[in-house]
């Protein structure tokens, strides 16, 4: 057996830690105020003890450091542990010249113990076991059997969550949303352990921070608020997660001073790795453009962050719209429809009716008809629309304007106005 115990930097990272190490083996227990780890069954998947350590302890980023010790049983590696807390040097043999303060089943005991000159576990060993049930207890000989490998160690195995979900206590009432960041970053970074250990990436997440007060001002207040961050892609990147939350809890507000904050996964997908190139050109360092634009829609609201969507409508004004980019709204009805080749490179915004004058339009003069019509007859299905769109279109000349795409608005037999859509550059 080998066995591992792990003493976490933080307290509020002990459950992070545990997820971490259900990597690397499903046998971990938190025992006392340690995590126990065996990992013997997966020493040979990890390259060995050497390979196992240091993956599990010197990759530990974006965790703090922990305090940590081998043997071959849990209960010595866990008063190794206890050792190199107290700043104290390992015996020289194990588990015998362990000293019995590291066994938690003979603490009580230790002071009675010590006048009868018995101070190790090896000491302890040496004495009548009959005698010392009577006087002790059954517990501490079955801990001391335990110790020394002679008896099965048996422990509740730690195992992942379905969803990820935690809420931590606030160190001072949070009395703005942004004091709310330091908790948020926390459970942020177990946020992307839960992650790892389940290979999955994280579209929606919720914060949600409990009010301290009942009433404020005779008004009654929920017992909680809620801020929902989602991301256009599947991502375990904490760093970004952490600026668009950070964007966030900058524009929000809270009702009354917050004590707790609580941080869940809305919505999860099977995680399949970051995609790379093979290339070294296109790996850009820095941050990619959908969280580049994830910020920004945050920061500028979602209607002024907007992408040109196809439509699938004859109409060229109709043939795109624009929504919101972070979002990523649905395309409505079917595929949009191939653009034609004679279509110009430029339309106006709202196609601008052109002077006619002997039956010839105008624009900045005389305008010289090359090629056409076109003809477009749609739109009947749209409600609020005045009638079909019944439409020929020209390609036509303007001395000083050049080539120009318009229309002509077919609405009787003898009533025709002309419009100008586009302009060829």
């Amino acid at each position: 057996m080998y066995w591992i115990a792990l003493l976490p930097s933080h307290e509020d990272e002990r459950t992070a830690w545990g997820w971490r190490a259900l990597q690397f083996t499903p046998r971990v227990a938190q025992v006392d105020e340690a995590l126990l780890v065996e990992a013997s069954a997966s020493l040979r998947l990890w390259g060995g003890r050497k390979g196992l350590l240091r993956r599990l302890l010197q990759e530990t980023q974006p965790l703090a450091p922990v305090q940590w010790a081998q043997a071959r049983t849990a209960l010595s590696a866990l008063g190794l542990l206890r050792l190199q807390l107290r700043g104290e040097s390992p015996p020289a043999h194990l588990p015998q010249d362990l000293p019995l303060h590291v066994l938690t089943e003979a603490r009580e005991h230790v002071p009675t113990l010590e006048r009868i000159g018995c101070r190790s576990w090896g000491d302890l060993r040496a004495l009548p076991r009959a005698g010392v049930a009577r006087r002790f207890g059954a517990p501490l000989l079955d801990a001391l059997d335990v110790a020394y490998g002679e008896r099965p160690e048996r422990y509740p195995w730690l195992q992942l969550p379905e969803e990820f979900d935690l809420k931590v206590e606030l160190a001072a009432l949070a009395t703005t949303a942004p004091e709310l960041m330091w908790a948020a970053q926390r459970l942020l970074t177990q946020l992307q352990v839960w992650l790892q250990a389940r290979h999955r990436g994280v579209l929606a997440l919720e914060l949600e921070w409990t009010l301290d007060l009942r009433r404020l001002n005779g008004v009654r207040l929920p017992p909680h608020e809620q801020l929902t961050v989602r991301t256009a892609q599947p991502t375990q990147d904490i760093a970004h997660l952490r600026r668009l939350v950070a964007e966030h809890l900058s524009r929000a507000t809270l009702s009354a001073p917050a004590n707790h904050l609580r941080l869940r996964s809305l919505e999860t997908t099977p995680w399949g790795g970051a995609s790379k190139s093979l290339l070294p050109e296109d790996n850009v360092k820095g941050e990619r453009l959908h969280q580049l634009v994830e910020r920004l829609s945050v920061r500028l609201g979602e209607g002024n962050v907007v992408v040109p969507q196809a439509q699938a409508d004859h109409r060229p004004e109709r043939m795109q719209r624009w929504a919101p980019a972070r979002e990523g709204a649905p395309r409505q009805g079917k595929d949009p429809l191939p653009c034609d080749a004679i279509y110009p490179p430029w339309l106006l915004p709202q196609p601008l009716r052109l002077e006619v004058r002997g039956e010839k339009p105008h624009y900045h003069g005389p305008l010289r008809l090359l090629a056409g019509p076109q003809r477009l007859e749609t739109g009947w299905w749209d409600d609020g629309v005045q009638g079909p769109a019944l439409r020929d279109y020209f390609i036509a000349r303007s001395d000083e304007a050049g080539l120009l795409w318009v229309y002509r608005e077919r609405l009787q037999p003898n009533a025709v106005r002309w419009y100008l859509q586009g302009i060829y550059a």
